[in-house]
């Protein structure tokens, strides 16, 4: 938590938590972000308050492997995380896999605002084909707004913020996983858990278990 919360490295936290009499090396605290952070991820999901159903949609970028890839991101119109989903690519079926992963876990929305994309249209167009073939009456509405979108742009700082301070990603695996968890620890910064708890590593700790 305390990595994917604060601005360190994992060699920092292995020497913070060695000044506490805690011996672990710092490659097995990025195995532990690797191989636990997706699954906390998961769980945060199932276990965040409700959300509204305007939604605000953007996707932002970040080096992996020296290549740009996408973080595709959806707030709600109050600024609470609906998902998130690193992509390779930046088009319409990537567009249509993340709707696909927000829809699952949060819902059918009233309204999307995206940017000019045209692939993020021609997306939501397709969930909306999928939605009526499957005999739902609701129909996604989409808004083009700079205005309304500004809101997940602003929401995108601390997640670059975070990443910025990183030594780079080596892999999509490990920059996916990083991501989840960064994701989950903001989410708890914005308050998006019913928790009696006022510690961010405590509610961290409750997702997980």
């Amino acid at each position: 938590y305390f990595y994917l919360r604060y601005t360190m490295s994992y060699r920092d936290l292995e020497e913070i938590m060695a000044e506490r009499g805690v011996q672990v090396d710092h490659a097995t605290l990025n195995r532990w972000v690797v191989k636990y952070s997706s699954m906390i991820a998961a769980s945060a999901q199932s276990k965040k308050r409700p959300t509204l159903s305007s939604w605000r949609m953007d996707e932002t970028y970040l080096r992996v492997r020296g290549k740009w890839m996408y973080l595709y991101r959806a707030v709600d119109k109050a600024g609470n995380t609906l998902d998130f989903m690193l992509s390779e690519r930046r088009n319409r079926p990537a567009a249509t896999r993340f709707f696909a992963k927000a829809l699952s876990s949060n819902g059918i929305p009233n309204k999307i605002a995206i940017d000019k994309s045209g692939a993020n249209a021609a997306a939501i167009r397709e969930v909306n084909r999928i939605l009526k073939r499957f005999g739902c009456p609701a129909k996604v509405q989409t808004i083009r707004s700079k205005f309304f979108n500004n809101m997940i742009e602003q929401d995108h700082r601390f997640i670059k913020r975070r990443v910025r301070h990183m030594c780079g990603f080596k892999s999509f695996e490990s920059a996916s996983a990083a991501l989840d968890g960064i994701e989950v620890a903001n989410m708890i910064r914005k308050q998006q858990f019913s928790s009696d708890t006022t510690s961010g590593f405590r509610m961290f700790a409750e997702i997980a278990g």
